[in-house]
């Protein structure tokens, strides 16, 4: 089971349960997505905490496996998953959103640094973009 944060184009926002990524696609496509205050069917998802359930019980074990999730683990690895799958444009990161956004350079996966000015600009021009705070690197590895 996997829950999705959704939006209308009203802006209403509300949670779906599906019993997957392709099972939402689906029922969206079928216009069984709906939105339970004006009955919109042009849903989007949003970006939502990542959960994780396990499709089986864990095998038993001596020691409980339950116990409080290690958020800065799980940053680190947020932190490497993006630096993996994306390439450092630095301060050139709102001209190439806009570049990808109309279609002048290939969509692909970018993270960077913009002003607030370039912020409100790429809100303004309907470019999805995710702030996410990088730590500083204590082996003066390259954010």
């Amino acid at each position: 089971m996997i829950v999705f944060d959704l939006q209308c184009p009203q802006g209403h926002r509300f949670e779906g349960w599906f019993d997957s990524h392709d099972s939402f696609e689906e029922q969206k496509a079928g216009g069984l997505v709906r939105c339970p205050y004006c009955d919109g069917t042009d849903i989007r998802r949003m970006l939502s905490p990542v959960a994780v359930k396990r499709s089986q019980a864990p095998e038993p074990t001596h020691q409980s496996q339950t116990g409080p999730i290690d958020y800065q683990r799980l940053a680190r690895e947020v932190v490497k998953h993006i630096k993996k799958n994306s390439e450092d444009v630095g301060t050139e990161f709102a001209s190439e959103a806009l570049k990808i956004h109309y279609g002048v350079s290939e969509k692909r996966n970018i993270r960077g640094s913009a002003t607030q000015d370039e912020e409100k600009t790429l809100k303004e021009e309907g470019v999805e973009f995710l702030k996410v705070p990088f730590p500083v690197s204590e082996d003066k590895e390259s954010n």
